[in-house]
Formats: C-alpha cells, sequence, structure tokens
C-alpha cells in the first residue's frame, strides 16, 4: 500500500531477527531512493544490516528499535544466510552501501545537494572531492568530520540545514549513526538521510576495497581483517560465529512460534 504521495515503489520486507529489511534489486533500490530524494516534503532514513550490526542490535534494544523506524537495506552474505534460514531464500541484491550509495550518485540524473558528515576531515574532504569527480552534476558538501563533541550536534545540524541538502549522508559507523541521527536528524535537514559507515574512508582510497574476484566469492570481510585486523578482529573472528550461533537459535525460536517471520510493507516509516 502507498502511504506517500508521490512514491511509486513500495517494497516488501523480510523479517531478519525481528527487524524489517527490504527485499529489493538493484534497479527498485535506486527508482526508491531516487524518488524519495524527489519528494517535496518529508525524510526518510536509510540504514544497512549486516551480521555485525545485527549482532549489534541483538543485545541493543534502542538500537534495534530505531532500525526498525529506518529502511534497512541488507548487507553482505550474513543476512542471506539468515534470510535462506528463516525465508528459504536469499535477498535479490546485496545493497551493501559502499557500492550503493556511488551507483545510486550514478543512476540520479538530476543534480543533488549532498551533504556528508563524519570520518577525519581530510578523508571527508578527500571523499567529497572524488564523489565529484564521479558525478560532477551533483554538489557534495563536507559539513563536519566525525570527531566533534556531541554537544555541537545542534550547531552542526543547523549549518546541515543552512545548506539545505537533498541528500545528507553520515559516516560515524553503526550504532552511533543510527543513534545520533534518531536524535539529531529531523525533518527539515534533509528528505534522504543515509548512515554510511566507513563508505568515506573507502571512496577516498584511504581504505583499499577488495577485488572484485573476492567480492564475487562473498570473501571482502576476510580481506577487509586482513588490512585492519586490529580494529577488525572481534567483528569477524568472535562476530561471524556468533551471528550464526544467533541465526540458529532464532530459526529454533520461529519453528516454536515464539517470534514472527513474515514479510510486509513499508510504507509505514516514510514520513
Amino acid at each position: 500500500m502507498n502511504l506517500v504521495p508521490g512514491i511509486q515503489i513500495v517494497p516488501s520486507e523480510r523479517l531478519i531477527f525481528d527487524i524489517p529489511v527490504c527485499d529489493f534489486g538493484w534497479a527498485n533500490a535506486f527508482s526508491f531512493a531516487d524518488e524519495l530524494a524527489s519528494l517535496p516534503f518529508g525524510q526518510t532514513v536509510i540504514s544497512f544490516l549486516n551480521a555485525n550490526n545485527a549482532n549489534l542490535a541483538m543485545s541493543d534494544k534502542d538500537y534495534r528499535d530505531i532500525l526498525k523506524r529506518h529502511i534497512v537495506l541488507p548487507d553482505g552474505h550474513g543476512v542471506d544466510i539468515a534470510s535462506r534460514v528463516f525465508h528459504g531464500r536469499s535477498f535479490p541484491a546485496n545493497l551493501n552501501g559502499t557500492d550503493f550509495i556511488p551507483a545510486l550518485m550514478t543512476y540520479m540524473s538530476t543534480p543533488r545537494r549532498v551533504a556528508m558528515i563524519g570520518a577525519r576531515r581530510d578523508i571527508l574532504e578527500r571523499a567529497a572531492e572524488n564523489f565529484a569527480k564521479h558525478t560532477p552534476w551533483h554538489s557534495f558538501i563536507p559539513v563536519a568530520d566525525g570527531y566533534f563533541d556531541v554537544s555541537e550536534s545542534d550547531a552542526v545540524m543547523a549549518r546541515v540545514r543552512e545548506i539545505a541538502p537533498d541528500i545528507l549522508l553520515i559516516a560515524m559507523g553503526s550504532p552511533k549513526q543510527e543513534k545520533w541521527i534518531d536524535r539529531y536528524v529531523g525533518p527539515g535537514h534533509a528528505r534522504l538521510v543515509i548512515g554510511v559507515g566507513a563508505l568515506f574512508d573507502f571512496v577516498a582510497d584511504d581504505v583499499p576495497r577488495a577485488s572484485e574476484t573476492v567480492r564475487r566469492l562473498r570473501l571482502e570481510w576476510l580481506h577487509r581483517l586482513v588490512h585492519e585486523p586490529g580494529r577488525l578482529w572481534r567483528r569477524y573472528i568472535l562476530g561471524n560465529p556468533l551471528f550464526i550461533y544467533r541465526v540458529l537459535h532464532h530459526k529454533v525460536k520461529l519453528m516454536l512460534g515464539r517470534s514472527p517471520a513474515t514479510a510486509r510493507h513499508v510504507g509505514q516509516r516514510l514520513i
């Protein structure tokens, strides 16, 4: 059911640990996000769910509740495993933010004003420059790095309001960025808000992407672990087995009828 005037695509969702996740293919995901950025009013927040975020959400109710208020896209092999276990099929596409956001910028033919918050200042500025080289018909505006004191949040968002962007990208890592968005970002700041994690590091070429072959094999997590073992070993060495355990445990709950796993529509979270 279409609950927002002007939106033509209202996708169904699959519940992953009771968090609704959109089952878009690439084309519909691009069209949907483009429509949201084109609306003359309102605001929608897009977040991503991967195995690490799912682990965090399972132990952090506030974060989990925030994700339920967002449009959530599937990111990575872990949520595909969960989808196969819970629903019998994979998601149509791996809409990870590192690939999705640059491709979305290419897809959008209408020039957009894109405000950017997060990462180190040098990385933020270099990411904006590289975005502009990639899609020069858009304007990419660095607003603030990700290291300002929380007491400065309202001032940061006042600058965003002055810029009047169509799209706001926030790169603070999860769950910090989702909680910060929920607390400080509201209608009037941008029509489309996206929490993008480490995206600016990749766009700025500060962190190398895995090769196409490694990505096709769904082993980018291993590439990242090799390049950043000190920061990521807990996420992957401990987190991946924990995620699989939680998937199996949740499946048992589903089989016992103690947790829903039905698909539904997303329109109620477009505000």
